[in-house]
């Protein structure tokens, strides 16, 4: 199972050899290709071979180029990830409406109960207005309970001031977390023989990533939770290398899916795999949250 989480962040050129990534810097180092889930390119001035992006891609590798400034700005996706892409593409296309709207509603419950959790971990009375919220929810989230939990939760978490339209680095660090988590998503949509543009709910027809942005709602809340100790503890005064090292170790953290506990990384795999089948069985019942492990 790929686990490993490579970040360049410093000048080096990287090429393919023998079933390793070898990374030329300062010095030289050697990756294991089938140990790696993600490679995340921070720096500009780092050069990759052709032939180790082939390879990386036919290993569904993602990989995650960011800009001057160390924020990600696009990804690279393989055109085929599965041997029968086109069937599956023609499901999703064929997706019952009626499917697509019971299916989002238990997303956004799985979504709220996991900001419920964030709340109550950090001991915010707020928990229990969303566990109202939980019971509220309907179809396609007609009601938008999604939206009104938001607003509530936050507010909650950094203050009745807080906006997630402000320059800030509380923003900056969660705007790299969900990074993170979409590529993740966006990964295993690509992986399991589906396009990323034709979502659940997301329909935007600017937006590149529309069933991944469906499929990595849950997950959120496993970035704001590390955010929220990094900005409590007085460590997110700015949001530099060692703030992004520890958003990208949420990846590795723990997450509670059917019984189990996997790491965020793999969990995303079998959330993704369950997401796509109730859809394409047409048997939302089957559906599986995922969880904090400890709650």
């Amino acid at each position: 199972m790929s686990w490993r989480i490579v970040v360049i962040s410093r000048r080096a050129k990287l090429d393919y050899q023998l079933g390793y990534m070898v990374v030329r810097g300062e010095t030289v180092k050697k990756v294991l290709l089938n140990e790696m889930s993600l490679l995340l390119v921070e720096h500009t001035a780092v050069s990759l071979t052709a032939a180790l992006l082939a390879e990386l891609v036919k290993r569904k590798i993602k990989i995650i180029f960011c800009d001057e400034k160390r924020n990600p700005l696009g990804e690279l996706t393989p055109y085929y990830g599965s041997c029968d892409t086109s069937g599956k593409v023609r499901q999703q296309v064929n997706w019952d409406e009626a499917a697509k709207g019971a299916l989002w509603a238990e997303i956004v419950k799985n979504k709220i109960s996991n900001q419920a959790a964030v709340l109550e971990i950090n001991e915010k009375p707020e928990a229990k207005l969303l566990e109202k919220y939980i019971s509220e929810v309907k179809a396609g989230d007609e009601s938008n309970r999604e939206g009104h939990a938001a607003k509530v939760y936050f507010n909650a978490l950094f203050g009745k001031d807080f906006s997630r339209a402000d320059n800030v680095p509380v923003n900056a660090a969660l705007n790299y977390g969900y990074a993170m988590i979409l590529s993740a998503c966006n990964r295993e949509i690509a992986a399991n023989g589906y396009i990323t543009q034709l979502g659940i709910h997301h329909c935007n027809v600017f937006n590149t990533f529309n069933l991944g942005s469906d499929v990595m709602e849950p997950f959120r809340a496993f970035v704001d939770q590390k955010v929220y100790q990094l900005w409590r503890n007085g460590e997110l005064e700015v949001f530099e290398r060692e703030q992004k090292l520890e958003i990208l170790d949420v990846l590795n953290g723990n997450v509670r899916f059917d019984k189990k506990t996997y790491s965020l990384n793999y969990a995303v795999k079998l959330f993704c795999k369950d997401v796509f089948d109730s859809l394409s069985d047409g048997d939302v019942s089957r559906f599986t949250p995922c969880s904090f492990w400890d709650i």
